[in-house]
């Protein structure tokens, strides 16, 4: 096998996995889109820590402007959903540029409660502009046109499924190719050693912000794809609980591989909805010990892991040979 071959085998496979599971779950297609929306916003979080070293639990704050973007645009403008998508794009990367001419300059804790504070400040905003919004009662009235004029949104849920998914297939390319140029190198070597880069003249403090922008506008397409799909945005797209969910997902997954973030969030998605329908009240307790036995005894990811043991496995069968 070719190292290209290599590289694209585990995505290809969770592209393969999720195909299968469409197949094997035809009456849970908005169960298994929601995972595919949550995949992208995850995808986003990885660019963003796991490449960037960027600490945030603010990630949602994106993520509701591309929703409420998008959303108001179908309403008022024009409900072609690929120009929704572009449309939280833009939403999701102007906020994160403008926040993070201010965010980028802080580190540690005190850039976390920031990153908390913005995502605050969009919930209150979002909250107060009810005649705009809706307030707590939610973005109501988006229609979508089909996508790409050919493939309407029916009630099952198999055209935004299929949409999902392609979404999903784009943005993974998308960021793959990042992280493989010249940029995503200088964003791994600002993660390890920042005074090191900065002393090879790297400008640190701009290919954060660039790197939080892109991290920013990946994720209001995943809020954008969200709207369109489910055809609501309530104020719940700003919640913490969202961007600590993100977080979760890619732990559990493992930093800075992006198909890590892929397994993470397949993994967390179901074992919450196992969870959740097993025992309404104490699912958070299953959560809780999953995330708790990853991070002492896989503190670098399932992916990771996997691969250590398929190391293993190797190196065994050549000694054995």
């Amino acid at each position: 096998m070719t190292p290209l071959m290599k590289s694209w085998a585990p995505p290809l496979a969770l592209l393969a996995l999720a195909i299968a599971l469409s197949f094997l779950m035809p009456f849970n297609l908005a169960f298994l889109t929601r995972i595919l929306i949550m995949v992208v916003l995850v995808l986003s979080l990885d660019l963003v820590l796991g490449y960037a070293g960027i600490a945030t639990l603010g990630q949602a704050a994106m993520y509701g402007a591309g929703a409420y973007a998008a959303g108001l645009f179908a309403i008022h403008v024009w409900a072609d959903p690929l120009a929704g998508l572009m449309i939280g794009a833009v939403a999701g990367s102007i906020l994160a540029f403008v926040s993070g001419l201010v965010l980028m300059r802080t580190q540690g804790l005190t850039l976390i409660m920031l990153t908390i504070a913005v995502a605050a400040i969009c919930h209150e905003i979002a909250n107060k502009a009810r005649d705009i919004t809706g307030g707590a009662d939610g973005l109501r009235g988006i229609h979508m046109e089909p996508v790409l004029g050919m493939f309407a949104f029916d009630f099952v849920g198999t055209t935004g499924f299929w949409y999902a998914l392609a979404v999903v297939v784009v943005i993974f390319v998308f960021v793959a190719l990042i992280t493989r140029a010249p940029f995503g190198l200088s964003l791994r070597g600002i993660h390890e050693s920042p005074d090191r880069m900065a002393a090879i003249g790297v400008s640190v403090y701009w290919r954060r912000v660039t790197a939080y922008t892109v991290g920013g506008a990946i994720a209001g397409v995943a809020g954008a794809l969200s709207a369109q799909i489910t055809q609501l945005v309530s104020l719940e797209s700003f919640s913490f609980t969202l961007s600590a969910e993100a977080l979760i997902m890619l732990i559990l997954g493992g930093t800075g591989r992006l198909y890590g973030a892929v397994l993470g969030t397949l993994i967390f998605m179901f074992v919450h909805h196992w969870a959740a329908a097993n025992d309404p009240f104490n699912w958070l307790f299953v959560i809780g010990a999953m995330v708790l036995a990853v991070v002492f005894f896989l503190p670098k990811g399932i992916i990771s892991a996997s691969a250590g043991l398929a190391r293993l496995i190797k190196g065994a069968r050549h000694a054995g040979s």
